[in-house]
């Protein structure tokens, strides 16, 4: 109660403590200068990343391939081997797979994997917890819709296997 109805003061509050702890110094008075703000910066952006997800989710019917799922705005022309690790075969499309946003995370992070059959294999640390991650146990096992064309590139999926997926 006392942060909510003090949330600008918390705020500093919660600053002041965090610089403390840290041994960096802050200024009693900056509490007027604390407020949502928004700034310009500079990124680094994917040249070709629309190219690829066009063939990608062109490739798959504009359909995850996991769950069938055809929401446009909710699918990702997911990398098997991460674009930061393969410069050569960023937009090539058999390092691709068209997943739903949420796959695509527990793909990127290793909470899910496919075997050499293509078929989904979820992490034995989310098998345990059966009532959290019904959306990636009932997967398990499960063969992918396959893409019209780019099948995925055993090499890749072998590389997520065995540098990515957490099995424990």
């Amino acid at each position: 109660a006392e942060f909510f109805n003090n949330w600008d003061e918390m705020a500093f509050e919660s600053e002041k403590l965090l610089a403390q702890m840290q041994g960096d110094e802050i200024i009693e008075d900056r509490i007027d200068e604390i407020e949502g703000k928004t700034r310009l910066a500079q990124v680094k952006i994917r040249v070709n990343q629309n190219f690829f997800r066009k063939m990608i989710l062109t490739s798959y019917k504009e359909t995850c391939c996991i769950t069938g799922l055809k929401v446009k705005e909710l699918l990702v022309a997911s990398h098997i081997k991460p674009w930061s690790i393969d410069e050569k075969n960023r937009i090539n499309p058999r390092n691709g797979l068209c997943l739903n946003a949420l796959h695509d995370k527990a793909f990127d992070v290793g909470l899910i994997t496919f075997d050499n059959q293509f078929k989904v294999v979820v992490s034995n640390q989310v098998l345990k917890d059966k009532e959290n991650t019904i959306m990636l146990n009932q997967f398990h096992g499960a063969t992918i819709q396959m893409p019209n064309r780019f099948i995925p590139d055993q090499r890749f999926l072998d590389y997520h296997r065995n540098n990515i997926y957490r099995d424990s």
